[in-house]
């Protein structure tokens, strides 16, 4: 499932990026990266010694991304999986998760368990952000996906970028509460 309708603008993916460390040696675990649009402005961040990891579920932009990306360690799978795909590449905690997969549209049980393994991987002094389009706040998917985020972190703020089309709903989501 392709989560964007369009690339996601230059303005969005810096926007997004300024959750990304910009000192130590972090990891950041980007779910459902697409085409890369986003990945860019996460590498310009990233300090030397970090791990960029994108996790993508459908081949076809996987191919894409290992060859316009080459960069990014790029893992084939299922965010449904996270916990296992972490492990196996001996990732015990992240620093950051940014995530463009489109949670309204996810059911119910999947919205759950990909966040639950979200916020378990993720580092006290962490964050998680997400992309959404301004519009999913009215259904029924986007609606439970906020009660979620206020849920399970400490402070979630929100952003709308108004020069995307459509216009997309930015969250940032700290301190998790394990």
């Amino acid at each position: 499932m392709l989560g964007a309708a369009t690339p996601t603008s230059h303005a969005v993916a810096a926007t997004v990026a300024q959750v990304v460390p910009t000192t130590g040696t972090p990891t950041v675990v980007e779910l459902g990266p697409g085409t890369g649009s986003l990945s860019g402005a996460i590498r310009d961040r990233l300090p030397r010694g970090a791990r960029h990891i994108g996790i993508e579920l459908n081949n076809v932009l996987v191919a894409h991304l290992r060859e316009h990306k080459p960069w990014l360690e790029v893992v084939h799978g299922d965010a449904r999986d996270l916990t296992v795909l972490l492990d196996k590449l001996a990732v015990d905690h992240v620093d950051a998760v940014v995530s463009s997969i489109p949670w309204s549209l996810l059911p119910d049980e999947t919205q759950a368990d990909i966040l639950g393994q979200a916020t378990d991987r993720l580092a006290p002094h962490g964050a998680f952000t997400a992309l959404t389009y301004l519009t999913a706040l009215h259904r029924t998917g986007g609606k439970r996906f906020r009660q979620r985020l206020e849920a399970r972190f400490d402070e979630v703020l929100t952003h709308t970028t108004w020069q995307n089309v459509p216009p997309i709903l930015h969250y940032l989501c700290r301190r998790p509460l394990h």
